[in-house]
């Protein structure tokens, strides 16, 4: 309810209208001729014609030169002069003409109305002269009767008049199009609203008196005062209908109930802006009776503008939510967070603190419980992340499972974040445990952009993924030098597989017991245009996670597959060829496909090829993985666990997966001189016989290793002390030297 104070007040403010109008007949409204001529008796004719006469509801109003100097002098003060009458001759026999383009040029008067009057038909000027000057009219001066002179001049004035008016009409136009810039910049519907009546003022030529209603519910005259200025000032926020009665509120309902715009006889303006059904605004503006600062015409065009833009307002204001919140959590989401990370570390705000968290194996629980429940997921997390911030703490949603938070070290604790869902969440009333890894950086004293703040954070939480997994890690320059170097292999192993700078080379394996090469295995390498190499160990797990490795493995496969079909046809194939698959490979669709293709173009039998993996694999769904394998066996095709007991280490996949072969580790092999060092080697020897899996090791150096790797009972070695890994040109080469009859191990040299 609105006080009887602020009621009493208001009707006083409205009450007062009346009284404050201005009077609109100004005295300076005439038309203002200028007479130029060194004849007096001219301009007496002249005065004797005109005098007294009024066009257009203004009077003639006469100005009289009888010099050219003193034409231009009168000229260079004027700037609402009607028309000039001009003596083409008067002191020499050109100073009219002259006078003509002074008028023009000199003193900018380009709607001036110009009539020559000549004292002989032989002096009028030629074509061109009265076109590049715009002259209105030249006449003799025996032809200038009093009636004559007259039409003269209602013909000049006019022509003036509707100059005048498409100028200004223009210029009302220029300033109706740079107002709608500033007006789409405006914040809210108040600041929009109060930018109108300053946007009106301005065009009508008023004082800043008015008020602007706006509709707030669904009836037609539920409006009430979102902005006024000036005597109206103290009714914002009434209803309308609480306003007190008078011409004023009428005017406002008219406009309103009949959707168009309304001049009040007593003086008063209500403008209708609307676009179509969307909210309608009415505006009243305190103008003189019969104003015109503008024609009605540019009103309605003022008017379609102004509901354009109101439309355009509220289309922006859902792009903006649209470009900035996030509608599934309601969230700001990651445009919105960068840039309030950026006007923060602009101001210098160093005790700040900018905080990713990420839910740990959300793609997996996405996958397996169904996106709707991941949906909920995420809205509880973001739930619970928000109980555990304090006001004012800025929480966005960055991207799929990745949550940001902005705040200062005094608010923002990492590790109590990731408490948060320490217990278990009910989704759908199913328990769900979920656990949470953050990455962060502190916001440094030198101004940097937000995106790269972010970025820093993420390589933290990436980190953090990799290494400490449902813990927090500060982001160190040290990764940021990583990240960055591992981003410019990345650009350079893409430029090497286009250009051939990788190649493969083979290491021979052998029966430890009889000493026959039994297969060969492929390994990836990089010589760089500079002849120098990259470590497979670099380059490959970025291979990996750019998922270059795809494309790459299936180069390597065809390669190595081609190879074994070459030592085939010349005689000197072992039984196998094996290839090195990352899970990245196994996870790929296409993957089975791929492999039985690049049989099929080298003419190759299954048996021919093993496929190695990691113990990585153990990361994959378990029937996923029995299924590939599965299909793979089925081809012939052998399975070999690669590096056994450097990775997750689990025995149980062992029994459940279609295995043929199991390796030892080089690095376990390199143990087997220290005290105690072969129990593991020993171990996977013993596992490997027990499980009915063939064992081959790695890292084969010397001939002690290789009787100490023969007594545990493994089969199968492949080294330096046995073989280099060596291109296929050499291969060929070693394998024909390689006779049945071997020298015993310990004296078997390695070919470089």
């Amino acid at each position: 309810m609105w006080s009887e104070t602020a009621l009493r007040r208001a009707d006083t403010r409205w009450g007062a209208l009346d009284a404050a109008r201005r009077d609109t007949h100004s005295t300076g409204m005439h038309w203002r001729i200028l007479v130029v001529d060194n004849d007096p008796d001219v301009h007496a004719a002249t005065l004797a014609a005109l005098e007294g006469h009024t066009l257009f509801e203004r009077p003639l109003v006469f100005m009289h030169a009888f010099s050219g100097d003193e034409a231009r002098a009168l000229l260079l003060k004027e700037q609402d002069l009607a028309m000039v009458i001009l003596d083409v001759v008067s002191e020499q026999a050109r100073a009219g003409l002259d006078l003509v383009d002074f008028i023009r040029h000199s003193a900018g008067l380009k709607n001036t109305r110009i009539v020559l009057r000549t004292g002989q038909p032989g002096q009028v000027p030629d074509l061109e002269m009265l076109l590049r000057y715009d002259i209105n009219d030249y006449r003799t001066k025996a032809e200038l009767t009093p009636g004559r002179l007259l039409a003269m001049v209602v013909t000049a004035v006019r022509s003036y008049k509707q100059l005048c008016a498409m100028d200004a009409s223009r210029v009302s136009l220029e300033l109706i199009v740079r107002s709608s810039a500033s007006l789409l910049e405006t914040k809210d519907a108040y600041e929009f609203a109060s930018a109108v009546l300053t946007q009106l003022a301005a065009l009508l030529h008023v004082e800043r008196e008015g008020l602007v209603c706006v509709q707030r519910g669904d009836s037609r005259r539920d409006y009430y005062v979102l902005a006024a200025s000036g005597r109206f000032s103290e009714l914002v926020g009434l209803p309308l209908d609480l306003l007190p009665q008078g011409p004023e509120l009428d005017l406002l309902f008219t406009s309103i109930d009949k959707r168009y715009n309304v001049y009040g006889e007593a003086g008063g303006l209500a403008l209708h802006i609307g676009h179509k059904d969307e909210q309608d605004f009415v505006v009243f503006m305190d103008v003189p009776r019969n104003h015109r600062g503008l024609e009605p015409q540019l009103l309605d065009v003022l008017c379609a503008n102004l509901g354009t833009l109101l439309h355009n307002r509220g289309l922006l204001g859902r792009l903006h939510e649209s470009a900035y919140h996030d509608p599934l959590v309601n969230l700001p989401n990651r445009a919105h967070f960068v840039e309030e990370v950026n006007d923060c570390a602009r101001h210098g705000s160093t005790d700040y603190v900018l905080a990713l968290i990420d839910i740990d194996d959300f793609s997996a629980t996405n996958d397996v419980m169904g996106h709707r429940f991941g949906d909920r997921l995420l809205e509880k997390v973001a739930r619970c992340l928000q109980a555990a911030l304090p006001t004012g703490v800025l929480l966005a949603r960055l991207g799929a499972d990745t949550f940001g938070v902005l705040g200062s070290v005094r608010q923002v604790k990492p590790r109590k974040l990731l408490e948060c869902v320490h217990q278990p969440l009910h989704i759908d009333g199913v328990p769900h445990k979920v656990s949470l890894t953050c990455g962060y950086v502190l916001l440094p004293d030198e101004p940097q952009a937000g995106a790269d703040l972010v970025k820093d954070a993420t390589i933290a939480l990436k980190r953090a993924k990799r290494d400490h997994r449902g813990q927090d890690l500060q982001y160190a320059d040290q990764m940021g030098k990583d990240a960055r170097a591992r981003a410019v292999l990345r650009s350079e192993l893409r430029e090497a597989i286009e250009t051939q700078q990788l190649f493969l080379v083979y290491q021979p394996q052998l029966n430890l017991g009889t000493r026959t090469v039994v297969g060969l295995e492929a390994l990836l390498r990089w010589r760089t245009s500079d002849g120098q190499f990259v470590p497979p160990d670099q380059f490959i797990p970025v291979a990996e996670h750019s998922g270059l490795i795809v494309g790459l493995g299936q180069w390597v496969l065809a390669t190595a597959c081609a190879t074994m079909r070459a030592l085939l046809d010349a005689g000197a194939a072992p039984q196998r060829m094996a290839v090195n698959v990352s899970t990245v490979q196994l996870q790929d669709p296409g993957f089975f496909d791929m492999v039985c293709a690049a049989l099929q173009a080298s003419s190759l039998q299954g048996r021919h090829l093993e496929l190695e993996i990691t113990e990585s694999v153990a990361v994959l769904p378990t029937q996923f993985l029995e299924r590939t394998l599965s299909a793979l066996r089925a081809q012939g095709i052998s399975i070999a666990i690669d590096d056994f007991g450097t990775g997750y280490s689990s025995l149980s996949y062992l029994e459940r997966l279609p295995l043929d072969r199991i390796k030892i580790d080089r690095s376990f092999v390199r143990q087997l001189g220290e005290p105690r060092g072969a129990r593991i080697a020993e171990m996977v020897a013993q596992l490997g016989r027990k499980l009915g899996l063939n064992v081959l090791a790695e890292g084969i150096e010397d001939g002690a290793v290789w009787q100490t790797l023969l007594g545990m009972g493994c089969q199968e070695g492949q080294g330096y002390h046995i073989a280099m890994p060596m291109e296929r040109e050499a291969l060929v080469e070693w394998i024909r030297r390689h006779a049945p009859s071997e020298p015993a191990p310990d004296k078997l040299l390695s070919v470089q």
